[in-house]
Protein backbone atom coordinates (compact mmCIF):
# COMPACT_ATOMS: atom_id res chain seq x y z
CA UNK A 1 0.00 0.00 0.00
CA UNK A 2 2.61 2.73 1.06
CA UNK A 3 4.68 4.26 -2.55
CA UNK A 4 6.88 6.41 0.25
CA UNK A 5 10.67 5.97 0.23
CA UNK A 6 11.40 4.84 3.02
CA UNK A 7 8.42 2.90 3.37
CA UNK A 8 6.07 3.27 6.51
CA UNK A 9 5.79 0.17 8.80
CA UNK A 10 2.94 -2.38 7.85
CA UNK A 11 0.10 -2.15 9.93
CA UNK A 12 1.31 -5.71 12.03
CA UNK A 13 4.87 -3.90 12.96
CA UNK A 14 5.33 -2.64 16.51
CA UNK A 15 5.67 0.83 15.44
CA UNK A 16 2.46 0.95 12.74
CA UNK A 17 1.62 3.92 14.06
CA UNK A 18 4.35 5.61 12.65
CA UNK A 19 3.29 5.43 9.18
CA UNK A 20 1.95 9.23 7.14
CA UNK A 21 -1.55 9.76 7.58
CA UNK A 22 -3.33 10.00 4.05
CA UNK A 23 -6.75 11.03 5.35
CA UNK A 24 -7.64 13.04 8.39
CA UNK A 25 -10.80 13.61 9.17
CA UNK A 26 -10.88 15.85 12.81
CA UNK A 27 -14.38 16.69 12.20
CA UNK A 28 -15.38 13.32 12.90
CA UNK A 29 -11.89 12.01 15.18
CA UNK A 30 -10.33 9.77 13.10
CA UNK A 31 -7.59 9.52 10.38
CA UNK A 32 -6.29 7.02 8.34
CA UNK A 33 -2.60 5.92 7.98
CA UNK A 34 -1.00 4.76 5.04
CA UNK A 35 -0.24 1.26 5.61
CA UNK A 36 -4.17 1.24 6.40
CA UNK A 37 -4.73 1.44 10.33
CA UNK A 38 -7.82 4.01 11.15
CA UNK A 39 -7.06 5.97 14.23
CA UNK A 40 -9.41 7.51 16.27
CA UNK A 41 -9.09 10.48 19.07
CA UNK A 42 -9.58 8.39 21.57
CA UNK A 43 -6.68 6.31 21.33
CA UNK A 44 -8.37 3.30 19.04
CA UNK A 45 -7.16 1.69 16.55
CA UNK A 46 -8.58 -0.35 13.11
CA UNK A 47 -6.69 -2.60 11.22
CA UNK A 48 -6.96 -3.61 7.87
CA UNK A 49 -7.58 -7.20 9.14
CA UNK A 50 -10.95 -5.80 10.97
CA UNK A 51 -9.43 -6.12 14.68
CA UNK A 52 -9.02 -3.34 16.64
CA UNK A 53 -7.39 -2.28 19.82
CA UNK A 54 -6.79 0.53 22.34
CA UNK A 55 -3.28 1.98 21.95
CA UNK A 56 -3.84 3.67 26.00
CA UNK A 57 -5.00 2.96 29.30
CA UNK A 58 -9.29 2.62 29.66
CA UNK A 59 -10.21 4.40 32.58
CA UNK A 60 -14.04 4.41 32.76
CA UNK A 61 -15.69 3.39 29.76
CA UNK A 62 -12.68 5.32 27.75
CA UNK A 63 -9.46 5.24 26.47
CA UNK A 64 -7.50 7.95 27.67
Amino acid sequence: MCQHRPQCPPADAPDHDSARMVAFHPEQGWGLLCNGVVIFDDAGELLPDGSSRCAGPVLAGRAA
